[in-house]
């Protein structure tokens, strides 16, 4: 085993976490997993923490921590900051504990997590909205806490925390002991150092990847870097995993004993979870589809071993439904734009359906304007093909109909209007 960082999670302390979870959080079931296992010629295991009270793992550390606080500590009140998991496991956690919180918010978390935090919480949690990123809300949140006295809970850098959410790795020991990879999502890191501390105690022959979405590489800038690194901007759509800053103590931990750590992009991502909802019905979030979105860069390493992937969470917004489908799309090189320049000819339109567009080729996107009574303007045309290899053919065929103006898919100060 690697040398230990400053903190490293105890096994008796995990152990305790365990015994103050009994009753709160469910053992959820370590699910042998038919696709995935025949795609990759190994046995592969989802741990289910989707099926969790508030759908996610972060119950665990929430409701450790909160629950270890003084009485003094507990009549002054608590505060959070998160980007909605986080907040569900705190808000549970007031309730039951009845504890008075306040949950802060960035002000772009789906209308559907901030209604959970607001149903688990009841009476005894007010939510408030604070800035762009989980950063901003984290900010606004410490300084309240430090004006009023309160005690900040954490998302991720807190050994509380840490210990809490230990008891995932732990119970996936317990159902399966014999277990080669274990991969798991990273945002801040305190789901991953928990495992880590686990299986490198008890298991140090797993080897543990950590994996971030490539729009906010935090932890693997940071590894990479040798410090802790703040990122200047994150892509925001795995909202569950995009933080700019690791914690410290998890960090620490990340760096010393992680086997792997690798970055998957979001429309994987997307890929992913529309999969898994087609072919196993198992609705997820971003951040729950990390995991069995890596796998492909480890297929060669473990055919023929026993591989777990833990499902952190399926708290998704069913209005982001259009944006993964077509996030995943645009990742599989099907879905395109193009500013189309129509002759100003009759029929043009009519040419371009029949003799343009290939036999299975679809417009999903059509917006064009007029320059006067007379005379149309460019058209903004979104096209689907059922094939990535209809693509040049297609552009082929536009330019010698002289109906190509521009290939917008990678001007992304344009495309970021368009998806």
């Amino acid at each position: 085993m690697k040398q230990k960082t400053t903190y490293f999670p105890l096994f008796e302390n995990i152990k305790e976490a365990a015994a103050n979870l009994e009753g709160i959080t469910a053992v959820t079931p370590l699910q042998f997993n038919r696709n995935a296992s025949k795609k990759y010629q190994a046995e592969v295991f989802l741990k289910r923490e989707d099926l969790q009270l508030v759908r996610s793992y972060k119950i665990r550390g929430a409701y450790n921590k909160i629950n270890s606080l003084t009485l003094a500590q507990r009549t002054k009140g608590i505060v959070c900051a998160s980007a909605g998991n986080h907040a569900q496991g705190v808000a549970y956690s007031c309730a039951h504990l009845k504890i008075k919180g306040i949950i802060y918010m960035p002000t772009p978390t789906p209308k559907q997590k901030i209604e959970q935090v607001t149903m688990f919480g009841d009476k005894w949690v007010e939510v408030k909205l604070v800035g762009d990123t989980f950063d901003d809300a984290n900010t606004e949140a410490k300084r309240v806490c430090a004006f009023e006295g309160k005690t900040f809970i954490h998302p991720f850098d807190d050994e509380k925390v840490i210990e809490g959410q230990a008891t995932v790795g732990l119970e996936i020991f317990n159902q399966e002991s014999d277990i080669d990879y274990m991969f798991v999502p990273i945002g801040g890191g305190g789901l991953a150092s928990g495992v880590l501390s686990v299986f490198k105690t008890i298991s140090p022959k797993t080897k543990v990847i950590g994996v971030e979405p490539e729009g906010a590489p935090s932890m693997s800038v940071s590894i990479k870097n040798g410090v802790n690194t703040t990122l200047s901007s994150i892509e925001k759509f795995v909202d569950g995993a995009a933080v700019q800053r690791v914690g410290d103590l998890t960090y620490d931990i990340c760096k010393e004993h992680l086997d792997g750590m690798i970055t998957v992009p979001e429309g994987k991502v997307c890929q992913t979870i529309l999969k898994l909802y087609n072919k196993d019905a198992i609705v997820v979030e971003p951040a729950g589809a990390l995991t069995l979105a890596a796998l492909d860069v480890y297929q060669e390493d473990f055919s023929g071993k026993k591989v777990v992937c833990v499902v952190s969470g399926s708290n998704n917004d069913i209005t982001r439904t259009q944006e993964i489908k077509e996030r995943a799309l645009l990742y599989e090189n099907l879905k395109h734009y193009f500013l189309v320049r129509f002759p100003q000819r009759p029929g043009a339109l009519k040419e371009f359906v029949a003799e343009v567009l290939g036999p299975s080729d679809d417009i999903t996107h059509f917006e064009y304007s007029k320059k006067h009574a007379r005379e149309q303007g460019p058209a903004v045309v979104g096209v689907e093909l059922k094939k990535s290899e209809d693509l040049e053919p297609l552009i082929k065929r536009m330019k010698e109909k002289q109906f190509f103006g521009e290939y917008l898919n990678n001007k992304p100060d344009l495309f970021q209007f368009l998806i």
